[in-house]
C-alpha cells in the first residue's frame, strides 16, 4: 500500500512542477486553507512555542506571526517539490548568496568548513551552495522510515552536487575526507532537539533554558575546521538572500562551548528578525533540565 501511495505522489508530483512556480503556489494556498483553518496542524504547538519563546508580545501579534508560519509551511512544501525541475540556472536566481568566495578562501587556504544553519527560511535549497564553491558539500541527514521517500528526497538533496550522510557516519565521513586532503563544507541544523539520553549542555535560547547538541562542537575542534553561519533571508515568495558570517577561522584552540553559544545566538538573532519563517511546529523544547 505504501508503494502505490508513493508512486501516486511522485506521478502527480512529477507533473505538478512542470508548472511554473507561480502556479503551483495556488496548491499551497489551499495546503495553507487545510493546515491552518481545517486541520490546525499542530497548532497548540506552535502558539506555545511563540507564547514562550516572546512573552512581550501580545496576544494579537502572535496569531500574526503563526499564521505567516502556515503560509510559509506551505510554501515549503511546494518550493521542495518543485525541485524536480528545477534548473541550475533557476535556483541560482532564487537563491543569492552575498558572498559566496568567503568558502573557496577557505579552500584556498586548505581549510574545511562547518556550516551552521537552522530550520529557517528554506535551509533545503542551501544545497544549491553546491553549485558555487570548490569545497565538497556534505549534508547530515536523519534516514526516513519510508524507503522509498527517503531516496526521493536523497535525490532531490544531491540534484545540485551536495553528498548527504547520514548522522551516524559523519564522523567516520569527515576523518575520511581528512585523511584524504579533501576540503568539505559540512552542514549542522544545530536547532535540534538531543534525545534525553544524549543531554549534555543547556542554554538559553529564545528565552527557554534549552538543551543543544555538542557535536558540531566536538567535530570542529577537533580537525580545527572554520565555523560559518549562513543567514538566509526570505525576500518574496520564492527568493531568498543568504550571507555567510564567518564565526570561526579555526576552532581547534577554541574555549569550551564557546562555539555552541555563538552559533545559537546568531540563530536566535536571525530567528527576531522574521520569526516567522522558523519551524515553530517542531517540538523543540520537549526536555526540560532537571
Amino acid at each position: 500500500m505504501s508503494s502505490i501511495l508513493f508512486y501516486l505522489f511522485y506521478a502527480f508530483a512529477w507533473l505538478f512542477t512542470l508548472l511554473p512556480l507561480r502556479f503551483q503556489y495556488l496548491l499551497s494556498d489551499f495546503i495553507f486553507f487545510i493546515l491552518y483553518y481545517l486541520s490546525g496542524y499542530r497548532k497548540k504547538v506552535v502558539y506555545n512555542n511563540l507564547k514562550n519563546s516572546f512573552p512581550e508580545k501580545e496576544e494579537k501579534e502572535l496569531i500574526s506571526i503563526m499564521r505567516k508560519f502556515y503560509k510559509h509551511l506551505a510554501d515549503l512544501f511546494i518550493e521542495n517539490i518543485a525541485l524536480i525541475h528545477i534548473s541550475e540556472k533557476e535556483i541560482l536566481k532564487r537563491v543569492k548568496y552575498k558572498n559566496p568566495e568567503v568558502l573557496d578562501e577557505f579552500y584556498d587556504n586548505n581549510k574545511s568548513v562547518a556550516i551552521v544553519t537552522g530550520h529557517y527560511a528554506n535551509w533545503e535549497w542551501l544545497a544549491s551552495i553546491s553549485l558555487l564553491t570548490k569545497l565538497k558539500v556534505i549534508a547530515i541527514v536523519k534516514p526516513l522510515s519510508n524507503k522509498r521517500f527517503n531516496s526521493f528526497m536523497k535525490s532531490l538533496r544531491q540534484k545540485f552536487g551536495m553528498h548527504t550522510v547520514e548522522m551516524n557516519k559523519i564522523a567516520r565521513e569527515i576523518l575520511a575526507a581528512k585523511n584524504n586532503k579533501e576540503y568539505i563544507a559540512t552542514f549542522f541544523a544545530t536547532d535540534q532537539s538531543p534525545m534525553k539520553a544524549e543531554i549534555k549542555y543547556w542554554t538559553d535560547f529564545l528565552n527557554q533554558e534549552t538543551a543543544v547538541y555538542l557535536g558540531l562542537e566536538k567535530i570542529v575542534k577537533k580537525h580545527n575546521h572554520a565555523v560559518v553561519f549562513f543567514k538566509m533571508n526570505k525576500i518574496k515568495r520564492g527568493y531568498y538572500e543568504v550571507e555567510i558570517i564567518k564565526l570561526f577561522e579555526g576552532a581547534g584552540q577554541v574555549s569550551q562551548h564557546e562555539i555552541t553559544d555563538n552559533h545559537i545566538k546568531v540563530l536566535e538573532e536571525t530567528i527576531r528578525e522574521k520569526p516567522e519563517y522558523w519551524l515553530w511546529s517542531h517540538k523543540r523544547w520537549k526536555h526540560k533540565p532537571e
